[in-house]
């Protein structure tokens, strides 16, 4: 069997590699809501947890955090002592206010946060609007009526060109930033290979290498873009230094487009395979619309983009029976509380009008995406402008998901842009 669960020792053995599992793990969140939510994952030595009241609950319960080391040594906490070859990309890492807590993480995103605050995300709806109709001509010119790849021609250059637009990366980057992103995600990959550690190192390397030029260039000419308001923002006497700054320069780069692109990709196979949903969101006016806004927020719950966000133990306490201890690692479902029957009705079913929607797709509390408002208007804006201008697009084949996890996205999306007479 590919999960067994000991409901007496409350332990589960899940292999997260089986292509049964990562193409839809869905069937498998459900049972483990009705037999066991809380539940000690063997594989990855965690307790987990999968019903959404615990999982909304502990991303914003001060006890658990992103940082354990500011508490005690890796030492102390029984971790192995990071390798030599790894340290390139743990350097990155420890600037990164995604994986600090307060003060560090409070200073942090509020520095970097002066740069990117959702007035100056909605001023980019132009840019854009230009860029997804700029994408769809590329298509209709190249394609005609055979077949394209969606996720690599409209899903994936939409949020990595307006995030390097926006720090001002030229968008003839993007398939290096696209490389060094790929590659310095998977080591937050469940059971990473030595070959993705390699990867992710070498990555690291070339790209700190590459911002910390362009940082340089930017301290001499100054420009209208957030690297440069990153090099100038200023908090009580307070500024990044260079390494902080380029570490959260990755961190956007990489967040930026990287659970953006699942959205797209997942939420147009999702609208494909629900026509009525379909048509619905194309007959409901433009990306503006209250309904379009409301339709987001569904596909973002739909077929979550990041599956897994572990937490640290910050201090001993008691959860659903189990004592806990400082320096534990738990492991939050958040594809499973977004399918939580107990919150959502209908869970599995499609339903753009879906109102409230209380997905964690963003996380919550102190971590609570930063990106979320440009995310939202990417989505917001990508998805009608396609369904407008390609209004006979179909699936090529069934797709198939990427062999990961945490993260939950497509392989490829063979479409067609029309039906053939």
């Amino acid at each position: 069997m590919l999960m067994q669960i000991n409901h007496k020792k409350q332990t589960v053995s899940l292999n997260i590699r089986d292509e049964d599992f990562y193409n839809n793990p869905y069937p498998y969140y459900e049972k483990l809501q009705q037999q066991c939510p809380m539940f000690y994952w063997q594989e990855h030595g965690l307790w987990t947890f999968v019903d959404h009241q615990s999982v909304s609950s502990m991303l914003r319960d001060r006890r658990f955090g992103r940082q354990i080391e500011h508490l005690k040594s890796r030492e102390e906490l029984g971790l192995p002592a990071i390798p030599p070859n790894l340290k390139p990309f743990f350097d990155v890492d420890r600037h990164s206010m995604l994986g600090l807590e307060p003060p560090s993480h409070t200073r942090l995103r509020g520095l970097v946060q002066k740069g990117f605050m959702a007035r100056e995300i909605e001023r980019l709806r132009g840019r854009i609007e230009s860029l997804c109709h700029q994408l769809i001509d590329k298509i209709e010119d190249d394609c005609g009526l055979s077949y394209f790849d969606f996720k690599e021609r409209y899903a994936t250059p939409i949020p990595v060109i307006v995030i390097a637009e926006m720090l001002g990366v030229p968008e003839t980057m993007a398939p290096e930033l696209l490389r060094w992103s790929h590659n310095m995600i998977k080591m937050y990959e469940m059971q990473r290979t030595p070959e993705m550690e390699a990867a992710a190192v070498e990555s690291s390397r070339e790209f700190v290498s590459y911002l910390r030029s362009l940082v340089h260039d930017r301290r001499r000419q100054p420009r209208q873009d957030l690297i440069s308001k990153l090099i100038e923002v200023e908090s009580a006497g307070d500024r990044l230094s260079e390494d902080e700054l380029i570490a959260n320069c990755i961190l956007l780069l990489n967040a930026g487009h990287e659970a953006t692109v699942n959205v797209l990709g997942n939420g147009m196979v999702a609208l494909l395979n629900h026509p009525l949903q379909l048509v619905q969101w194309r007959n409901h006016g433009p990306a503006d619309s209250p309904f379009s806004k409301t339709a987001v927020e569904e596909l973002l719950r739909f077929d979550t983009p990041l599956h897994q966000f572990n937490r640290w133990v910050l201090e001993p306490l008691e959860m659903g029976g189990q004592h806990f201890e400082t320096g534990q690692e738990v492991g939050l479902i958040l594809g499973a509380a977004n399918r939580d029957p107990a919150v959502f009705q209908n869970p599995h079913k499609l339903q753009l009008d879906r109102q409230p929607n209380p997905h964690v797709s963003f996380g919550g509390g102190i971590h609570y995406c930063l990106g979320a408002p440009l995310a939202r208007l990417e989505i917001q804006i990508s998805i009608p402008i396609f369904l407008q201008r390609l209004p006979n697009v179909q699936l090529e084949k069934s797709p198939v998901y990427s062999n990961n996890y945490h993260f939950h996205g497509l392989e490829s999306i063979l479409m067609r842009t029309g039906v053939t007479s």
